[in-house]
């Protein structure tokens, strides 16, 4: 019985990684300046940030691996973008907050990023075999 507790947690920890994900975004966001950069910024940011999460939402309800597939390459591609503007605010110093806590976000985000690539690799891997 445990182990179907773990399962079902471990079913949703990716989706729950990516809502923390999110959250952080929103956080660095609203610390950023209201100055022209800051703004243009917070609005890319936060739109490509905040996708990934809800596009792996979508992935989970695929209608067939190539739709799954293709899910999840949006979700790549849009932690990829994000993974560019966090490192602009890093290097013209726009975010008020800890510099750590800009670091963290950029790790998260690489992370994120290498599980993506994998999943994509997996799934056109096992392509050819049934579900």
């Amino acid at each position: 019985m445990n182990s179907e507790k773990e399962n079902k947690n471990r079913k949703y920890d990716l989706q729950d990684r990516l809502l923390d994900f999110s959250v952080r975004i929103i956080n660095v966001v609203e610390a950023l300046p209201n100055t022209r950069a800051g703004n243009h910024i917070a609005g890319q940011l936060i739109r490509c940030g905040t996708s990934p999460a809800p596009n792996y939402g979508e992935a989970r309800s695929a209608e067939s691996r190539k739709d799954f597939i293709h899910k999840i390459k949006i979700v790549l591609k849009e932690l990829r973008e994000t993974d560019v503007w966090p490192n602009i605010i890093q290097r013209r110093k726009l975010f008020s907050k800890s510099n750590n806590k800009l670091h963290a976000l950029i790790v998260e985000c690489n992370e994120l990023i290498s599980i993506f690539v994998t999943s994509v690799k997996t799934a056109r891997k096992n392509k050819g075999s049934k579900k």
